[in-house]
């Protein structure tokens, strides 16, 4: 039984009947569940949930985390994971997908079948930009845009741009404080994977955060290749995950 706690941070669609496997979707820095919720029809086996994250969305009202520790351990403790499931994080969100299944080892709790990290680079490796997270507003949303792109929206409507500020600040604050701490490799399967023009490079360097051999997967795009390749990545993903899911059940 989801408890309301659960429903608060997942967004979704449930499946009619039983779904072979649940994949967990992490957003990037300043996005929402949108990006994820469109999976679902493409992953008829698959129940999609996405993360939603305090200060955006529904959760607009609410403090962002600006922390990664204060951010995963509150994650563990307020979402209950389904059984044969998976995590999926873009950029931002493959950090905190990593992060997370580490917490869930450190607690002893049950560990996705897989984790997709996707338009990031290995949690060891020093990020190449310059921290942005305290410049003055106007040139904090400039360098956003540079990085990632802002949606038109952003750019034409003032108050949307204030609304979405707060959050997307705190998201860059929560990267850009991030420290990596070593741990074992986790074991379990690893899918690291950008789009063929995004900055991204040495996503081979997963290969020493898990114990079995590195997938690693480039689709045609840049760094958002996500949207581009919708159809092409929902379908990937989830054909990943059932193999996985019917190896378990076998």
């Amino acid at each position: 039984m989801e408890t309301l706690s659960t429903k608060r941070w997942l967004v979704g669609t449930p499946l009619r009947g039983a779904p072979l496997a649940h994949l967990y979707c992490f957003p990037h820095g300043g996005g929402s569940p949108a990006e994820y919720v469109q999976w679902g029809p493409r992953m008829p086996q698959v129940e999609v949930m996405s993360v939603q994250l305090p200060g955006r969305g529904s959760r607009l009202n609410e403090p962002p985390f600006r922390r990664m520790n204060e951010l995963t351990e509150t994650i563990v403790n307020e979402v209950e994971f389904r059984p044969t499931f998976a995590f999926f994080g873009h950029c931002m969100g493959a950090l905190v997908a990593y992060e997370v299944t580490r917490t869930l080892r450190r607690r002893g709790l049950p560990l996705p079948e897989r984790l997709f990290v996707s338009g990031f680079r290995a949690p060891h490796l020093p990020q190449r930009e310059l921290p942005i997270h305290d410049l003055p507003d106007d040139e904090f949303l400039a360098e956003v845009d540079r990085r990632q792109g802002l949606p038109d929206e952003v750019r034409q409507d003032a108050d949307l741009r204030a609304a979405t500020l707060l959050g997307l600040r705190a998201d860059y604050e929560l990267l850009e404080t991030y420290r990596y701490a070593p741990e074992p490799p986790l074991p379990l399967p690893i899918t690291a994977q950008a789009g063929t023009d995004d900055h991204v490079d040495d996503l081979a360097a997963w290969q020493q955060h898990t114990t079995v051999p590195l997938a690693v997967r480039r689709f045609p795009g840049g760094h958002f290749y996500l949207r581009e390749q919708r159809d092409r990545v929902a379908r990937t993903v989830s054909s990943t995950l059932l193999a996985s899911a019917r190896a378990e059940q076998s």
